[in-house]
């Protein structure tokens, strides 16, 4: 019987357990309390459903539960349920603490941007009140800005008024100069006369007293007129050079221009006026004299000197230095015009130059003489001059002669004078050499300086009339002609 109940017992553990197995639930380690109350729970159920029945009552140790006990019951998932809704209900609370936080934060920052708000609406009052002054001082800069340009209206016309003045008073000085030198060339032309009276008078007391020719009504006294004589279809230059000169067309007018030479004795040769004096020459004139010539393309009348004696004849003279009569120390304008005496010194003009030595190939021949007596020559195969747009730049061709080349150094160059410097010098070589020139820095050659008689002369500056590479440039030589002809076989 013992035997009985022992084998009873093992069999309901053995039921007990699994069952509980069957219908465990699994909880954590650390819910050991937990489930020792639900195995109590069980065991308080199964005793009040056996009531009727035979019960037994085993005690057994109470067992340390140190695993997952699993849990045939439904009730405990109430309770998990239950368990599950109290965290629930936690988490939203701690939820709506957070919101409320949050929402308590909110207000705060509200009440901050309402002081920001408030801020704000100070600075646009500010921005309108700064604007409307900004305005206001815009407008301030127009009303400025309208009054200096009526001022600176009135300052153009004082300008322009001041202009006006001014270019008049420039017209005024141009006319006081252009009044200044005719009063000088008429200055010139009543001495010139003068010296021209005196010799005639020599010239009559010295004449004896014969009948006149009855071929005295000679074409070439139409040329005697007033000293006005060179305005002739008022396109001939007023050069003072040559104004004067009209009267010596006349029976014998100077003691080295014997009288039968002096007045034509046919009056089938052309009176001109000639291209130059190789057409005059050509033309049955062979004396050297006075002679009207008028170049081509221009109607420009000029009297020019022309030596029908130096073979082979035909040479036109355009300077001349012999005895220092004339100052060469001029300006621009008498040199473009042109100066002097034409049957003695004289600068038959830079304008009158160019016409010529433009109408053909003409050479240049230069003579020269020394206090000594001794003379020499240099010829050039080219000669002509730029017109005055180009400061009559100097054209030149080969050398040739025994006087040496002091010329070419000087081809290319502009001319200059005082008041027009064109040299390549830092300074006006004008000034140092006291004449007009072709100068370069400055000179090899000075034929329009100053005259000084005896040769070798003491100056500051070498301003004597010379060629370097005959007597050097301290020697001024005694006399120099520089005269042109028309030269066929040569080529600008």
């Amino acid at each position: 019987r013992i035997m009985m109940t022992t084998g009873f017992i093992c069999l309901m553990l053995v039921t007990v357990v699994g069952v509980t197995t069957s219908e465990t639930q699994e909880f954590e380690g650390n819910d050991k309390e937990k489930a020792q109350e639900f195995i109590y729970m069980n065991r308080y159920k199964r005793s009040s459903d056996t009531q009727d029945k035979c019960t037994y009552t085993f005690i057994v140790p109470q067992q340390r539960v140190t695993g997952a006990i699993c849990v045939n019951s439904k009730e405990p998932e109430v309770l998990l349920e239950n368990r599950v809704n109290k965290q629930e209900i936690q988490l939203l609370n701690n939820e709506l603490l957070k919101q409320k936080r949050q929402i308590e934060t909110l207000q705060q920052l509200v009440e901050v941007d309402g002081g920001i708000v408030n801020e704000v609406k100070l600075l646009r009052k500010e921005s309108r009140n700064m604007n409307s002054r900004v305005t206001q001082l815009y407008m301030q800069l127009l009303h400025e800005i309208i009054r200096k340009r009526d001022n600176a209206l009135e300052l153009s016309q004082l300008e322009n008024k001041i202009l006006n003045q001014t270019a008049d008073m420039l017209q005024l000085a141009n006319k006081y100069k252009d009044l200044e030198h005719k009063y000088q060339h008429l200055m010139s032309i009543a001495n010139n006369q003068t010296i021209i009276i005196a010799q005639l008078e020599e010239h009559c007391q010295r004449m004896p007293s014969i009948k006149p020719l009855p071929q005295t009504p000679q074409p070439p006294i139409k040329v005697y007129q007033p000293p006005t004589y060179n305005r002739i279809n008022n396109q001939i230059s007023t050069n003072e050079i040559q104004s004067d000169q009209n009267l010596k067309v006349l029976p014998p007018t100077l003691p080295t221009m014997p009288a039968v030479t002096s007045i034509p004795t046919s009056t089938d040769k052309p009176s001109g006026p000639w291209r130059d004096c190789l057409q005059a020459l050509e033309d049955g004139h062979d004396t050297s004299s006075i002679y009207l010539v008028k170049p081509e393309n221009t109607n420009q009348l000029m009297q020019v000197w022309c030596d029908q004696r130096h073979d082979p004849g035909g040479w036109t003279v355009i300077q001349r230095r012999l005895d220092g009569s004339v100052n060469f120390f001029r300006n621009w304008e008498t040199y473009k015009q042109g100066f002097g005496n034409i049957d003695g010194e004289y600068w038959l003009g830079l304008e009158n130059i160019y016409w010529l030595t433009n109408q053909g190939n003409y050479k240049l021949l230069i003579t020269m003489e020394d206090w000594s007596g001794r003379k020499v020559f240099a010829e050039y195969a080219s000669f002509r001059l730029e017109p005055e747009s180009e400061y009559y730049k100097l054209r030149l061709g080969r050398y040739n002669g025994n006087a040496g080349d002091s010329f070419t150094w000087h081809n290319g160059k502009q001319f200059t004078t005082l008041d027009r410097d064109h040299d390549v010098y830092t300074g006006n070589c004008a000034h140092y050499q006291k004449g007009g020139w072709w100068y370069n820095a400055c000179a090899h050659s000075n034929l329009n300086g100053v005259w000084y008689r005896g040769g070798h002369y003491r100056s500051r500056y070498q301003d004597g009339v010379y060629w370097a590479e005959f007597r050097g440039g301290s020697y001024s030589l005694k006399k120099v002609v520089m005269m042109i002809r028309p030269n066929p076989n040569t080529f600008h």
